[in-house]
């Protein structure tokens, strides 16, 4: 087994968790962002109702209903989403990528935790940003649009799952960035296209086949229409089986993290 050099590789299992460092790097994570919570937290909030806004104006009166809802119900959910995901894949891969450019990333890997740990403690920062983005805007688009999820359990349900997903995906992109600009990359040609060209402010109905096919293949589609569903009560798919896709993609990409933390890939000298 291939671990950190401090550790012995028989002493760390899953049935025993080191709660006190857990506790410790998921406060950590969290506060990271509390302690500047105009930049991560109102920020999203004002670029999501900005959103909103300017596509309800420029778009709304002549568009009409989409799938039997106001267009300004419809994408509101989009836009949820995917200030969700943005900013959990956001806090994941920013702490990672800091911490490595700013040579400290050791302060991490050199306390008594596995790499299950590591993966979990970071997981906490990111879902928890995106549960308080979610609620902040849900309450925004209450106060405006008087809109209040059809199915609030649902929501939540893809709101943890789109929030972990992406937290994951931001573990892995901060374990290969080793610069600012690699990390700027992957945000503005990856995490940028997925969230913008899986429905947030369209049906996938109206796409063309060869688009089509692609957007459903894609998880975050799965994670946007769910949300919708949730929150409007409409969606291009079934909830269920986006649940299911969703959850398997959360897991494989969770698990990649896990490996890649477990063997110090791009972490250790």
């Amino acid at each position: 087994m291939t671990d950190y050099p401090h550790r012995d590789p028989g002493e760390r299992r899953f049935g025993q968790v080191n709660w006190l460092g857990l506790y410790t790097l998921c406060s950590r994570e969290v506060m990271r962002f509390v302690n500047v919570w105009t930049q991560t937290l109102l920020a999203p909030l004002v670029t999501a109702g900005l959103f909103l806004m300017i596509f309800t104006i420029a778009i709304g009166p002549r568009r009409g209903d989409v799938m039997g809802v106001p267009f300004t119900d419809f994408i509101a959910p989009g836009i949820l989403m995917m200030t969700v995901i943005q900013n959990a894949f956001a806090n994941t891969s920013s702490s990672i990528v800091v911490s490595k450019v700013q040579g400290n990333i050791v302060d991490t890997l050199m306390p008594p935790l596995a790499p299950f740990e590591l993966v979990l403690g970071y997981l906490a920062g990111g879902v928890a940003r995106g549960l308080i983005v979610a609620v902040a805007i849900s309450a925004g688009l209450f106060v405006t649009t008087g809109l209040v999820p059809q199915h609030p359990l649902i929501l939540l349900v893809f709101v943890i799952l789109g929030a972990a997903f992406l937290s994951a995906m931001g573990m892995l992109a901060g374990l290969w960035a080793n610069k600012f600009d690699q990390m700027a990359a992957i945000t503005n040609f990856i995490v940028t296209p997925l969230a913008f060209l899986s429905g947030t402010f369209y049906s996938v109905e109206a796409l063309p086949p060869g688009l089509y096919e692609i957007t459903h293949v894609n998880p975050v589609f799965y994670l946007i229409d769910g949300a919708r569903y949730g929150m409007i009560g409409v969606s291009d798919s079934t909830p269920g089986f986006g649940f299911v896709i969703a959850l398997v993609a959360t897991a494989a990409v969770l698990l990649a993290a896990w490996g890649l933390f477990r063997t110090g890939w791009r972490l250790k000298a």
